[in-house]
């Protein structure tokens, strides 16, 4: 049979393939991140039914699928919402990064991978999944909760932080010297800057630029500019991925609301192509060993991320219900983690890493919707158990009444 029909069956059993995941998952209401994760289990080395001629085609399309998604994030903020969270949220940030990337920095220290290795875990179980988490909250009708603003300004500085972080594990993959090093991390701060100050005075003028009633116009004029950027960044060894955060960020008002409607479709997509490679290049048989390391790490990082979503909320004078459910709503992991792993598994920095990476999200990324609806019920139950054994502790006093009833008021008489 000709390679490009080999290609074209290949390529549309995936992609349909992944529609019906996508379905199975709607209606038992959780995140298609797994599911497809699994699919490019069984497609890979290893698996059921290996891949051939669509492989490099998916490859690409994989690629596209990182920078779609980077994109729609940064569409979803402004330069100025950008600014003002970093003045007033930074401390929650870095509290999130303490307690979230030391742990995977740990393991990975442990299970003797080398410091490399550690940083590139430490950005696995540091990033929640945004994606994951904007589903949950629409999902249990959260978005005008007050403690969503606080949920979504940890998520905004995650983002931000990538900026900084992509070009440094980029650099430390290709394991250039600490000078070369420096410059491209200097370059990434430089452009991000740039980015962001031209966004934030010019932000109308390119708007304007791109803006189209025609929605086709829009469409192509938008996503050539994120991949010419994209590629442009990649070139001057910043990656991809942040250059279409940037350019998400620099559009604002009706175009990045249009862009945002004409592009979900393409990022949906391509993203699942991507968590589909990532799963391709991971050989079944290498999860087995990881698993107990890696849900043993699941558990700690969801812990630290509820912690994280607590003291944040409580920081901004959030009730207690209100705490319990950041913290709970943070625990997923699934986009960002499995990128940053992927460029680790590209590299060919450590062969655990990748299947490690891979259990990690698969168990966050289904108890992370399960952390966000039970987690407050569960905590104001525990707490509520806890009042009514400390109540209960006077009445087992042999004290006869008389005398308790006595006391307060000697006491009261005393103080007045």
């Amino acid at each position: 049979m000709h390679s490009s029909a080999i290609f074209l069956i290949e390529f549309g059993a995936i992609i349909l393939g992944l529609g019906l995941l996508g379905r199975l998952a709607g209606r038992l209401q959780f995140s298609p991140i797994p599911l497809y994760l699994l699919a490019g289990l069984a497609f890979g080395e290893g698996g059921l039914l290996p891949l051939g001629a669509s492989e490099e085609f998916v490859a690409i399309g994989a690629e596209i699928g990182v920078i779609l998604l980077l994109l729609m994030l940064g569409l979803e903020y402004t330069a100025s919402d950008l600014v003002s969270n970093l003045k007033t949220q930074y401390p929650a940030g870095l509290v999130d990064m303490a307690l979230n990337a030391l742990p995977g920095a740990a393991l990975a220290l442990l299970l003797g991978w080398g410091p490399v290795a550690a940083v590139v875990l430490a950005g696995v179980t540091w990033i929640s999944s945004s994606g994951v988490i904007a589903k949950v909250l629409g999902d249990l009708g959260r978005l005008g909760n007050r403690e969503t603003p606080v949920i979504l300004s940890i998520l905004v500085l995650e983002d931000l932080a990538m900026a900084v972080y992509l070009p440094i594990i980029t650099a430390l993959l290709a394991g250039v010297s600490l000078a070369a090093g420096s410059v491209t991390l200097a370059i990434a701060l430089g452009v991000a800057g740039l980015v962001l100050f031209v966004a934030v005075r010019y932000g109308r003028v390119i708007s304007r630029f791109v803006s189209s009633d025609d929605p086709e116009k829009l469409l192509l004029v938008v996503l050539g500019l994120t991949l010419l950027v994209a590629g442009l960044a990649q070139q001057l060894q910043v990656s991809a991925a942040v250059g279409a955060f940037l350019v998400g960020i620099a559009l604002s008002g009706e175009v990045a609301e249009g862009a945002h409607n004409l592009l979900a479709p393409l990022r949906d997509l391509f993203a699942a192509v991507f968590f589909v490679f990532f799963g391709l290049h991971t050989d079944p048989q290498s999860i087995p060993p990881v698993i107990l390391p890696a849900f043993a790490l699941a558990v700690v990082t969801a812990l630290t991320k509820i912690a994280t979503g607590y003291w944040a909320a409580r920081r901004a004078g959030i009730s207690p219900k209100g705490r319990w459910r950041a913290g709970g709503t943070l625990v997923a992991r699934g986009e960002f983690s499995i990128v940053i792993a992927g460029l680790a598994v590209t590299a060919g920095i450590e062969p655990e890493l990748g299947p490690l990476a891979t259990a990690y999200v698969l168990v966050l990324v289904v108890l992370g919707p399960l952390t966000a609806r039970y987690t407050e019920p569960l905590a104001l139950a525990l707490t509520a158990r806890r009042t009514a054994g400390a109540d209960r502790v006077p009445a087992r006093s042999a004290t006869p009444p008389a005398a308790e009833t006595l006391e307060p008021v000697e006491d009261r008489g005393v103080e007045r």
